[in-house]
């Protein structure tokens, strides 16, 4: 089982980290001087993500490299920039097995991660309603959800898997704000904005998926895997479609409860959040450390795993389906096992 190693964030703008031996160096300038903020043995983290203005030296991008620490860059709204990718792991007759299952078998694993997803969603909106009371919008929701896993089984048809995945989509997030108990005026999702999110549950959920989505690129990267090569997403050029196809098994379970637990304990209010000339909406450095803070404390946290039937920590949730969906693609496993809780 792989080692569940740190993740760094790093969130304090105009930072500079540097290699130093082995270790890792964060410093800052402060007035006109450099102050060193931090520095930690680099062998103990997993994965560096950095979040709007940093800098990072040469060395340390190519020590990164060699050595398979992630190094990622993403825009103060969490948007996915760029990330250091050392030299290609893994057996090449397992990734041209992987493109030609995508050729072959794109609507069978499609429908197993969609159906997965629906589970995930339709469980978040039934825990909801045992400790808060069912209503009506979220009944009827619940229950399309169950018919749309029901006719997935029998789909062999990859854009009817997803359309049926988008209006399973546009059903869940209609009742959404069902489930903020506290500050509805202050917390509302106003539909599911992006590029820049509109309202700061939507800056939550983004920033949040484009964190997940990265990790799962790296453990694709770590079994061999093309993370840019998938069934569900069609392919598109800087688009990493095998990530955002497993992306789908964790939204519910991992983003949706840890954005709503974090709203209706108070844990965020409307002031941590910034609104820029044009709409759009981000969070403050305070409140992007808390969030990563509650984020990095979920991953801790283990559960049991169906098809493994084992104790798993949910930060390793990217690494067990990476390698069991290589384990499939090589025909170690008939079919592709998609994570899922009851």
């Amino acid at each position: 089982m792989k080692k569940l190693q740190n993740c760094l964030y790093i969130t304090k703008d105009g930072a500079y980290l540097r290699k130093e031996l082995e270790t890792l160096v964060i410093e800052q300038r402060v007035d006109g001087k450099k102050q060193k903020l931090m520095q930690i043995p680099i062998h103990s983290i997993g994965h560096i993500f950095c979040f709007g203005n940093i800098m990072v030296s040469p060395q340390l991008m190519g020590f990164c490299g060699e050595n398979g620490t992630g190094l990622s860059f993403f825009n103060m709204f969490g948007s996915f920039q760029a990330r250091v990718v050392g030299k290609q792991t893994g057996n090449v007759l397992l990734r041209r097995a992987q493109y030609k299952a995508s050729d072959e078998q794109a609507a069978v694993i499609a429908r197993s991660i969609i159906a997965s997803k629906l589970r995930s969603s339709k469980n978040v909106l039934m825990r909801h309603s045992r400790n808060h009371g069912e209503t009506l919008e979220v009944k009827k929701v619940v229950g399309r959800h169950k018919q749309i896993i029901e006719e997935l089984k029998v789909q062999t048809d990859l854009d009817r898997i997803r359309g049926l995945e988008g209006e399973a989509a546009s059903h869940y997030f209609s009742v959404f704000n069902n489930m903020i108990t506290l500050k509805k005026t202050d917390f509302k999702l106003n539909g599911r904005t992006r590029r820049p999110p509109k309202d700061p549950v939507n800056a939550m959920l983004s920033f949040l998926y484009s964190v997940l989505g990265n990790e799962i690129s790296g453990a694709l990267q770590g079994v061999g895997l093309d993370p840019q090569v998938g069934f569900l997403h069609r392919e598109r050029p800087g688009r990493d479609s095998l990530a955002q196809d497993l992306l789908e098994e964790f939204r519910a379970y991992i983003v949706d409860r840890l954005v709503l637990t974090l709203i209706n304990r108070q844990q965020i209010k409307l002031k941590d959040f910034e609104y820029d000339v044009l709409g759009g909406v981000m969070m403050k450095d305070d409140t992007r450390k808390l969030l990563l803070q509650a984020y990095q404390s979920k991953k801790q946290e283990v559960i049991g795993h169906k098809f493994l039937n084992e104790k798993v920590e949910i930060g390793l949730l990217p690494h067990v389906q990476a390698m069991l969906l290589a384990r499939h693609i090589r025909g170690d496993l008939d079919c592709y096992p998609p994570f899922f809780t009851d």
